[in-house]
C-alpha cells in the first residue's frame, strides 16, 4: 500500500463538488427555496475555483444554468457532470481524496456508503466513487478491513492535514444505533485510518449534537481551523439537551494532543437557539461551515449568535471572505453547507 496523506480542507482546491438537489423528500414542504440556496453557495465558491455540479440529466442542467445566470454566476467556471443520484449530500457519498506522499498524485479512497445505516435509497450514491475516479482519471482504492468494505461518511471525520483525525464515538462506536461497522474497535479504525488516510493520531469526541440524523457526525460539532486549533461547539444553557454532551466534549478536548504530542488550542463556538420545525429539533450548527479557496461559507439561522460565529471565523481566517448563508430552510434537510459540498485537492 502506498503512503498517503489526507489534506486539510483549507489547502488549495482544484475544485469544489456539489450535487444539485433533486430529492424533494429531503426537504418535505420546503423544497422550493433550496435550489436558490445552492445558487448562492455556487456564486460564493466559484470566484476562485471551479465548481463541479452533478446533475441528473440534460434537462436539469439547463434549468440550473438558467438559475445560475440569473444570479450572475460565470458559467465558464462551472462544470456539469451528469449522474443519477439518490440524494445530494455529497460530503458523505463521494470518495475521500488523499495525496500520494511521494508523487503528490490525488487518489480516491472508496469507503462504503449505506445512507448512514438508516435509509434504503443509497445504491446510486454508492457508485459515486467509481464515477469520480473515471471522470477525474484518478486511481481508486477500496477501503477494506479483514476482507470487508469499511463504511464511513466524509462528515464523520475531520483532519488537520498533518496526520491527526477527529471523529466521535457516537457515530463510529455505537453498537445499537446506525451501526456502521459491526464489531469494530478503536484499534480497527486506527488501522484503517492509517492505511488508507495516512492518519497517525485519532481524537475521539463523545456525542454529536441533538437532532443530528447521522448519529454523531463531527462536522456539526467540532472542526479543525488550522493545523493546531479546534473550533468546538459549546452550549451555555443548562436546560438545553446539548449542554451536557457538549460540556463532556469540552472536557475531553482539554487533554487532546496533536500527532507530534503538542497540545491543541480549543476555541469555543456558540450554538444557535434550538430550531424546531414540525416538532422536530433540527441539527442547526455553525460548525457545518465549508472552507473554499477564497471564502468560508457559514450557515446562519436568523439568530443572535450568527454575528458571533461569523466574527470568530473571520478572526481565524483573515485571508478569506467569511460569509453567512441563510440556512433555516436548508437545515430542514438535516444538513447544511459542509454536508452538501466536497473539495477536490489540487
Amino acid at each position: 500500500m502506498i503512503k498517503v496523506r489526507l489534506p486539510a480542507e483549507w489547502e488549495k482546491h482544484k475544485s469544489t463538488i456539489l450535487c444539485w438537489p433533486n430529492n424533494k423528500e429531503d426537504w418535505p414542504g420546503k423544497f422550493a427555496p433550496i435550489p436558490w440556496v445552492y445558487t448562492e453557495i455556487v456564486k460564493k465558491i466559484h470566484q476562485d475555483e471551479v465548481v463541479n455540479i452533478i446533475v441528473n440529466g440534460k434537462q436539469q442542467e439547463l434549468k440550473v444554468r438558467k438559475m445560475l445566470s440569473k444570479n450572475s454566476v460565470d458559467l465558464k467556471k462551472i462544470k456539469f457532470l451528469k449522474f443519477q443520484t439518490n440524494r445530494s449530500w455529497i460530503r458523505d457519498s463521494s470518495p475521500t481524496f488523499v495525496k500520494d506522499l511521494e508523487t503528490e498524485e490525488v487518489i480516491a479512497i472508496r469507503f462504503k456508503f449505506n445512507a448512514w445505516a438508516k435509509y434504503d435509497n443509497w445504491k446510486k450514491d454508492s457508485k459515486l466513487p467509481a464515477f469520480f475516479s473515471d471522470k477525474y482519471k484518478m486511481k481508486l482504492i477500496n477501503a477494506t478491513h479483514n476482507d470487508n468494505d469499511v463504511v464511513l461518511e466524509g462528515g464523520a471525520i475531520d483532519s488537520n492535514g498533518c496526520g491527526t483525525l477527529l471523529t466521535t464515538e457516537e457515530c463510529l462506536m455505537d453498537s445499537k444505533i446506525q451501526v456502521r461497522n459491526p464489531g469494530f474497535t478503536k484499534a480497527d479504525y486506527a488501522e484503517v485510518f492509517e492505511k488508507f488516510l495516512g492518519i497517525k493520531n485519532i481524537l475521539w469526541l463523545g456525542k454529536g449534537i441533538a437532532g443530528d440524523d447521522t448519529h454523531g457526525h463531527v462536522d456539526d460539532l467540532c472542526r479543525f481551523v488550522n493545523e493546531k486549533t479546534l473550533l468546538l461547539c459549546r452550549e451555555k444553557k443548562q436546560n438545553d439537551e446539548n449542554y451536557f454532551p457538549l460540556e463532556e466534549n469540552w472536557e475531553r478536548a482539554k487533554d487532546f494532543k496533536l500527532e507530534d504530542g503538542a497540545k491543541l488550542e480549543v476555541i469555543e463556538l456558540p450554538m444557535p437557539e434550538p430550531l424546531i420545525f414540525e416538532k422536530m429539533r433540527l441539527p442547526a450548527s455553525y460548525a457545518n461551515f465549508y472552507i473554499s479557496n477564497n471564502s468560508v461559507l457559514v450557515p446562519t439561522f436568523n439568530d443572535k449568535n450568527d454575528k458571533v460565529a461569523l466574527g470568530i471565523l473571520s478572526e481565524l481566517f483573515p485571508d478569506r471572505n467569511v460569509v453567512g448563508i441563510h440556512s433555516v430552510d436548508l437545515v430542514w434537510g438535516l444538513g447544511t453547507i459542509h454536508c452538501l459540498s466536497h473539495e477536490e485537492p489540487l
